[in-house]
């Protein structure tokens, strides 16, 4: 289904149109512009959470690009025109397959400054001090995303400064925000105010509607200095030294060698096998890979598909697993390169199955009962985009600043919004952070170490060969989602668009509930509940973008239905 989003009056679109913002004859138009929920083509598809994001990476794969390259310019236009999570002042994860058959995981992940310290949101009797890790300047880590821009861009065909320009164009000549847009935008105005030094692109006395324009000058330069110094434009120079200007006026402690010493870091990516599919995920320090391997795995066995569909026996099987998993994830999981995570001992056959053990079908578990294994050896508003293109080369990333908007805080001068990653961080073991994922001494703060993440870039692989590409935001329910979605497909049959935008439920094993969106089918609540589960109603979860190879080869690319996510391709 294509909609027409907004239409200013034509003689704005005469005077402002920008001549050729991506492909011949201005393909993408910012200021009146169409969105695809799915398509189904031949050549390349782009799934992401924004229309002209989608538009700009398709059209990129038009020129001569790659998936890898329409990943970067897509990454670039989410920074533009979806800031709530699209950014270059946060950070990410990618997973891909190339189209020689390697696959491969980039770790461009925030990390806490050199001068972060264990207990620094903390007070003088070691109680957490509430929003220190959430908002505000203290509450940044030091950004990764152009730095994982430019090590994926190896694997790119085009040249970087070409990825950039739609983003520049888009940020130096304004597009049209959509009502919910407009809407998100007015929410945080009292923070912006709160919480900024410098009044910013997003600042407006009077309230942002649909069809205004958003302009943002000063992003646009710093993408330029990007474009013509690389990296450096970034990490070094002018903008840098807005960055340390930024934290001395709001008492931050990012430092200038912070910003020149970060560094993308290439994984191994986390591969396991589920009944006859290969799944490619994310390693440390995304909890992601490791989760999602727990959970399919621990049902494998089980007669799921026999119980159904979101029947309650096949989704109180499921939570259990999730109970288990995420009670794993807050005793073991880290940054590796600063702890010692078990990887091979969580994701052991009988280590899983012996977790498993005590649950009994048709009675719910206990979070009490259910701590984390004993072993012998080891924001929600994220964004996430899926690329395929005609040569195999399928692109699976997330990227983030935590909760809405990061950390509120805009680099004065470069137009850009700071995380607030630090509270991914168990600021004091055993203290939930904002998602309510509790966390131990793994997670604990350190100057240089990664935060633990919940993103979940996966790639499916059937025959060796891309079947699924798939992912979403939503903090900890991200592991959850992505679980769902993948058995629903592989599991229960489901077309692509139900496995997406059927309803989702989520358990993380404290609080010991099973989350649900409203959507979730009310005799299935009340058999749950019947068993013993406490089940609370919540807003959406996830907005999960997926790409599907279909038996002739075509791409099947569907973007959620919970925003104003689009697919895109040719």
């Amino acid at each position: 289904m294509r909609y027409t989003i907004l239409l200013l009056s034509v003689l704005f679109l005469q005077c402002s149109t920008p001549k050729n913002l991506v492909g011949p004859k201005g393909a993408v138009n910012p200021y009146q512009y169409t969105s695809s929920k799915k398509v189904v083509v031949q050549n390349g598809a782009v799934a992401s959470a924004h229309p002209l994001a989608s538009k700009v990476g398709m059209e990129i794969m038009r020129q001569g690009g790659n998936a890898f390259d329409a990943a970067i310019a897509t990454q670039l236009a989410l920074a533009v025109v979806y800031p709530t999570a699209g950014n270059i002042g946060g950070g990410g994860f990618l997973v891909a397959r190339r189209a020689s058959g390697e696959t491969v995981a980039l770790d461009y992940r925030e990390t806490a400054s050199s001068l972060a310290r264990r207990d620094m949101y903390l007070d003088a009797a070691g109680n957490v001090l509430q929003g220190k890790s959430l908002n505000g300047h203290l509450a940044a880590g030091v950004p990764g995303t152009i730095a994982g821009l430019f090590e994926t861009a190896k694997y790119g065909n085009l040249p970087f400064a070409k990825l950039i320009q739609p983003a520049i164009d888009l940020a130096e000549k304004g597009f049209v925000l959509t009502d919910r847009e407009a809407g998100s935008l007015n929410s945080i105005q009292a923070d912006l105010a709160k919480y900024n030094t410098v009044k910013n692109a997003f600042q407006k006395e009077s309230p942002w509607h649909g069809g205004d324009t958003l302009v943002q000058t000063d992003l646009a330069n710093t993408l330029k200095r990007v474009r013509d110094a690389g990296a450096a434009g970034f990490y070094e120079g002018k903008t840098a030294q807005l960055v340390i200007e930024e934290m001395s006026r709001g008492a931050g402690i990012i430092t200038l060698e912070d910003m020149k010493n970060y560094k993308a870091k290439w994984r191994e990516p986390h591969i396991f096998s589920y009944k006859g599919y290969t799944i490619v995920g994310m390693p440390m320090p995304s909890s992601g890979g490791i989760l999602l391997h727990q959970m399919m795995k621990m049902v494998e066995e089980k007669p799921l598909v026999t119980y159904g569909f979101q029947s309650p026996l096949a989704v109180q099987l499921m939570v259990e697993a999730e109970r288990r998993a995420y009670a794993d994830r807050a005793e073991h999981m880290g940054d590796a390169d600063f702890v010692k995570v078990p990887e091979k001992a969580l994701t052991d056959t009988a280590y899983l199955n012996q977790r498993m053990r005590d649950y009994k079908p048709g009675e719910a578990g206990s979070s009490q009962a259910t701590r984390p294994g004993k072993l012998t050896h080891e924001s929600e508003e994220t964004t996430h985009l899926c690329v395929i293109d005609a040569a195999g080369n399928a692109v699976s990333v997330t990227t983030t600043l935590n909760n809405s908007y990061g950390s509120k805080t805009v680099v004065g001068g470069a137009g850009f919004l700071l995380n607030d990653e630090m509270d991914d961080f168990s600021v004091k073991p055993g203290v939930p952070n904002l998602y309510g994922a509790v966390g131990g001494e793994a997670n604990a703060i350190a100057p240089g170490k990664r935060m633990l993440s919940s993103m979940t870039p996966t790639i499916v692989l059937k025959d060796g060969k891309p079947f699924l590409v798939v992912g979403t935001p939503g903090g900890t329910t991200i592991p959850t989602s992505v679980y769902q979605t993948i058995l629903n497909i592989i599991d229960f049959g489901l077309r692509t668009e139900d496995a997406v935008y059927k309803p989702k439920f989520h358990h993380q094993w404290l609080p010991d509930e099973i989350a649900v969106e409203k959507s979730f089918p009310t005799d299935v609540r009340t058999a749950l509940e019947k068993m013993g589960y406490k089940i609370t109603e919540r807003g959406s979860i996830g907005r999960v973008e997926a790409i599907k190879v279909l038996p002739n080869g075509s791409f099947e690319a569907v973007a959620d239905n919970r925003g104003d996510d689009a697919a895109e391709g040719w």
